[in-house]
Order: structure tokens, then sequence, then C-alpha cells
């Protein structure tokens, strides 16, 4: 797989866009969209990337018409990826891409149904959030770890004994507890679990000792002073958490990794498509119902135009290439 090829090609897209559309290409835009328009999201129902699809599946009625949100989940999103990879490129297949499919899967299947890069046309950036590092609160409290120096001073005296949840093998989860191992020389234990929740339910439990956890979903439980974080996982601090540190204030490195989702067209999708999809979620994204929805999710995305989007998935698919291949971690 070579990296190098993504980096030109968000660039290109830029420059196109800078320097005007094709009079043949916007041509193809005049009449866009005359059917619905068909959102793949690749997980099953319920999940934040279901619930922001069909919520502004509702708020892009009045520029792009009906959009009909279909549930295709399966091998860790890549099969209704796939499906849209494969479509035709005119504008009707969207799917809900992730972090997960479209920078980290790339580098932990053998074989995938689509080209991360050359498949998909980047339309709009909806949401970014930040991991957490959580500990058990029983485990922080009797060992006085308070920050993240102290887990770390705790892991190099007692090699191997500490473990750590995830949602599974080659989860964001397991891939940042892979990279504090590597940043901080400390040998902790990956504990792979059915999911997010239930790695969630041993750390509560105790069965592990620490996790990264969205933010979203640990935030509760931090509040309630149920489980004790210690740092974000992006370069900046969480509005949401503002006291807690960020990874590399805490020390650690080159720690920059968080979760993220957005709408991707079809590979070959015309230049004028995509910006006019790119503008009729941008506007949906400001909507104050999806404004807060996305509040309730811990996200602080900014707006982003379809090439800085394309720009940004490039840029965490060559980060991800380093870090899977650090974690180990690999799925056939």
């Amino acid at each position: 797989m070579s990296i190098t090829r993504y980096l030109h090609r968000p660039l290109m897209a830029a420059c196109l866009s800078l320097g005007g559309l094709l009079a043949g290409t916007a041509v193809q835009a005049e009449g866009y969209p005359s059917k619905p328009i068909q959102f793949v999201v690749p997980y099953p129902p319920g999940g934040p990337l279901d619930i922001m699809a069909r919520l502004l599946a509702q708020q892009v009625k009045e520029d792009l018409g009906t959009v009909v949100v279909e549930n295709k989940a399966g091998a860790g999103g890549n099969i209704g990826a796939g499906l849209v990879a494969k479509a035709k490129p005119d504008g009707y297949s969207l799917v809900m891409g992730a972090v997960a499919i479209n920078a980290i899967n790339p580098w932990l299947y053998s074989n995938l149904p689509f080209d991360p890069i050359e498949s998909f046309e980047p339309v709009a950036l909806v949401a970014s959030v930040p991991n957490v590092l959580v500990v058990n609160q029983a485990f922080a409290e009797a060992n006085q770890i308070n920050q993240v120096a102290d887990l770390v001073d705790y892991a190099q005296r007692h090699p191997g004994e500490l473990n750590y949840a995830s949602g599974g093998n080659g989860s964001a989860g397991h891939l940042a507890g892979a990279l504090m191992n590597a940043r901080t020389d400390v040998n902790t234990v990956h504990v792979p679990y059915a999911g997010a929740n239930p790695a969630k339910t041993a750390l509560l439990a105790g069965e592990v000792h620490f996790m990264f956890d969205n933010l979203a979903s640990a935030a509760p439980l931090i509040k309630e002073g149920r489980l004790k974080a210690l740092a974000v996982t992006t370069v900046e601090r969480s509005s949401f958490l503002p006291d807690v540190a960020t990874m590399e204030q805490a020390g650690v490195e080159n720690f920059d990794l968080g979760t993220w989702f957005g709408v991707f067209a079809t590979g070959g999708t015309p230049t004028d498509i995509v910006e006019k999809l790119n503008l009729a979620y941008t506007r949906a994204l400001q909507d104050p119902k999806v404004r807060e929805t996305l509040k309730q999710m811990g996200s602080e995305a900014a707006v982003l135009s379809a090439p800085e989007f394309a720009q940004m998935v490039s840029d965490e698919l060559a980060k991800y290439e380093d870090i899977v291949a650090a974690s180990g971690a690999r799925l056939y």
C-alpha cells in the first residue's frame, strides 16, 4: 500500500476546488439530486453513527430531498463501506465512514473490499471525539494513581501485571494502549472484549485495570466517581473535561488519537456534486438539534471543506500505519 500517492490526492482535490470546476463536470450537478440518496451506515442500528446519519438525513432534506439510511454492518464496517465503494459514482450512494474504516482497517485487514483513498470521496466531517484514559477507581485509590506518570511508574515496577481492556483487537482502545506501551516503554497486557460496553463493565468490576474509552461514553462514569480519568488522547484538552490533561501534557510524547466519523461518497463522484453534498451537510451540522446531539457525544468537530476533510483522512491513514504495526494486531 503506497502512502505517497495517498498524500498527494487531497492536494489535487484542493487545487481543483480552488481553480474552479470544469464546465463538463458542472453540468452533472445541475439536476442533482433527482431521486432518493442511499446513505449506508456500516454498523448496527442504535450507535452514534446511526443516530447522526438519521438525524442528518432529516436536516438535509431541504437541500437534497429524500436520504434513505440503511444499516449494512459486518467485518468492522468493511461490508457497508465496500458496497458504496462499488456503487456508481453519481452521488446517490453515501457511507458514514470513520477512523476505524478509513484509517485503521487498511492496515489491520489483509484483504479489503475497497481502496481506502481511491474508493471514496470525502464529503464532510461530522464528529470528532477524544478518547480518555480511565482507571478503575478502587485500583487508583489503593495505589495512589492520580496521573499518567503514576500509572506508568506502577507499570514499570510491575511489568506484565497491569492489563487494559478494549472493544476488540485493532479497536481504537487497543491501539491507544499499545501506543502508550511503546511511548513509555512499559509492558501492560491487552484484554480484548466483544465491544466497548463489555470492556467498560469489566473495568468497573475490577477485572482489568484501565482502558482508553470514548469520552462521551466514559464522562458520566467519571463525573459519578466510578472511573478515574487520567488524560485525553488528543493534542488539545476537551472542553467537556477541561481539568483533565492530554497525554502529551502528561509527558507521553507524540500521542494524538481520537474517534471521528464523516460522510463519504463513492470514489470518482464529480467534484461539484461532492461540493453540493458538503454544503448541505455543513448547513445541517449548524442546526441546533444536531449541535446538541453532537455535544452529548462530546464532539468538538470543526467545519471542514471537502478538500480539507480529504487531507485529514489522508493524514490519519498515514499516521495509523505505524500505530497498527506497533500493536501487532492483524485481522484476516
